[in-house]
Order: structure tokens, then C-alpha cells, then sequence
């Protein structure tokens, strides 16, 4: 076995030896705890914890969202994007503003310190996506790609029609 830590050791016998033919959606859910802890580390050196890194990323592609919206978006409840909205606000990375005509939303804006963490995150999340592929032929990513898309489509149709 690679060198591992006792943790990542214990995973790998876990899905090797004991379940190897568990459910595939525990073996997703083990990959990303292991990919979000794995950036976690990265991002914490730069003041950032992984629930911003959330936000900071689709801010950097829709900034100026609603609250709702940032929240939906993110996949989380509205009480949690409120929490970390707040702290990200006291960190300097974004700003909530109202815009004229519309009292009742608060729009959420990345501050120039904000926009400025982009190019220094983003190339720590690609790092830690390679690294995670790293032994695994393209084609096979590109087959992982496709069947991780897939097994959304499904999801996503099943949920739709219950």
C-alpha cells in the first residue's frame, strides 16, 4: 500500500477488503470528504475555510446574486449562507448591498479582495484535482466524467418525476 496516513489507510481496507461492493454513493461521498479535506488544507493558508470557498466560487461567476439565490445555488439552507455571508463580510470578501428599486433582496458582491482570491485559490483547487487523478489514464477520467454526469441525469430525472 502507498504510503498513507493511518485515517486514508483505514478508508482504503474499508472499500478494499470489508465492502468492496458497497453502495457507490457512499464511495462518491468518501471521495469528496477526501478531496474537500485535501483543498481544506490549501485554502486554511490562505484564511479561508471550505463553506467560503463554496460561496468565493460561484460569486466568481455570478457575482452580485441574491442571498436566496447564492443559497440555492450553493446547495444549503438560507440560515447557513446568512452565517458565512456575514463572516465572509468581516473577512473584507464581500459586500451585501440593496439595489435601488428593490428593498426587499440583499445582493451579495465580491469586494476587490474577493475577486483578487481567485487567481490565488483556483489554481490550489486544480492542483488537488490532479492530484487525485494521478495513475488514472485520461480515458478513464474522461469515462469517470461521464458516468458521474450520468448518475446526476438520473438522480435528477427520478426526482422529477416522483
Amino acid at each position: 500500500m502507498p504510503q498513507v496516513g493511518k485515517e486514508a489507510q483505514n478508508l482504503l481496507k474499508h472499500w478494499r477488503d470489508t465492502v468492496p461492493n458497497d453502495r457507490i454513493a457512499h464511495l462518491i461521498r468518501d471521495v469528496a470528504r477526501a478531496q474537500m479535506k485535501a483543498l481544506q488544507h490549501h485554502l486554511l493558508a490562505h484564511g479561508v475555510s471550505f463553506g467560503h470557498w463554496t460561496f468565493l466560487r460561484i460569486l466568481w461567476i455570478h457575482d452580485g446574486l441574491t442571498q436566496k439565490e447564492l443559497s440555492d445555488l450553493a446547495g444549503v439552507m438560507e440560515p447557513t449562507t446568512f452565517t458565512a455571508v456575514k463572516a465572509m463580510e468581516s473577512m473584507g470578501l464581500i459586500e451585501r448591498k440593496q439595489l435601488p428599486g428593490n428593498r426587499k433582496n440583499i445582493h451579495v458582491f465580491l469586494t476587490s479582495a474577493g475577486k483578487k482570491l481567485e487567481k490565488k485559490l483556483v489554481p490550489l483547487a486544480e492542483e488537488v484535482n490532479q492530484m487525485s487523478i494521478e495513475g488514472i489514464a485520461a480515458k478513464d477520467v474522461a469515462i469517470m466524467r461521464q458516468s458521474l454526469l450520468k448518475i446526476i441525469e438520473n438522480l435528477a430525472v427520478a426526482e422529477a418525476s416522483s
